[in-house]
């Protein structure tokens, strides 16, 4: 085995045990819910894409301004679940309903042959991208929703000094490969949900 590989795998297994112990130790992800498929840590999830490149598949599924101007996982496709509708809410800005989203999966991946992990900012959209790739036919089996997201979950525990910060696993917080860059094969190209 080459060195380079060697070490590759030799850091994949500490960060995997370092987040199964944090796990066991009550360092949650964020909060769970009912939904179709699995789950995986953000460093069980990228050991699992790398043991089948081929075949496995990470989908981004937050707004392409999140995808953009806050980053993403190399190498994932950014299929949002929900788009950023630009209309002020109470509190924020309102999302869309991508009605597309399973026709825009199965253009992309193939059900019978493809495993996904969904990916989004913490992880509740992620629940709703596996629940509408079951609907669209993948074997519950392939379907993974990555707990914590790309930016983790907020630390819930009022003393601490990132109380209310994303810092609870996540993509990035593991120190997975991450990036700014956009590449053009992988971007979503539709414009704004249908009105």
């Amino acid at each position: 085995m080459k060195p380079v590989k060697k070490t590759l795998l030799l850091s994949l297994a500490v960060l995997f045990v370092v987040s199964a112990l944090a796990h066991a130790q009550g360092f949650e992800y964020g909060e769970s819910k009912p939904h179709k498929g699995k789950e995986a840590t953000p460093t069980v999830a990228y050991i699992m894409l790398l043991k089948n490149p081929a075949r496995s598949f990470l989908v981004d599924v937050r707004t392409r301004p999140e995808y953009q101007f806050v980053g993403h996982p190399e190498g994932a496709y950014n299929i949002p679940v929900r788009f950023w509708s630009g209309k002020l809410g109470k509190k924020e800005y309102d999302e869309a309903n991508n009605p597309d989203f399973a026709k825009d999966l199965l253009a992309r991946f193939n059900p019978k042959t493809d495993t996904l992990f969904f990916m989004c900012r913490s992880g509740s959209r992620s629940w709703v991208a596996a629940d509408e790739a079951a609907k669209a036919g993948w074997p519950e089996d392939r379907i993974f929703s990555i707990m914590g997201g790309f930016e983790g979950g907020k630390i819930a525990f009022k003393k601490s000094a990132y109380y209310g910060q994303r810092k609870l696993g996540g993509w990035r917080n593991e120190g997975l490969p991450w990036t700014y860059d956009i590449d053009k094969k992988l971007v979503y190209h539709r414009d704004l949900a249908k009105k």
